[in-house]
């Protein structure tokens, strides 16, 4: 089960997780909760596959692109008195 898990892992979402991890790390250490907070969110994003990326929108190099058919119309202005 736990490589089923990590098979559809990329390095950037271990770099997350490490990072994530290091700043709990520092937040002990230090006695900083707010740190602690923080860094218990980086890990939790990779954990759990949220981010800017996960919805597959851009960052999967498919950007919306409009059609061909959306030519823009002619304005027409009415004068205001």
């Amino acid at each position: 089960m736990v490589k089923a898990y990590l098979k559809t892992w990329d390095f950037m979402r271990l770099v997350r997780l490490v990072l994530g991890i290091f700043i709990v790390v520092n937040g002990v250490q230090t006695g900083e909760w707010q740190v602690i907070a923080l860094g218990a969110l980086f890990t939790l994003m990779p954990l759990l596959n949220v981010g800017c990326c996960s919805t597959g929108s851009y960052c999967n190099n498919s950007p919306v692109v409009a059609s061909k058919n959306n030519q823009p119309e002619d304005v027409k202005y009415e004068e205001v008195k």
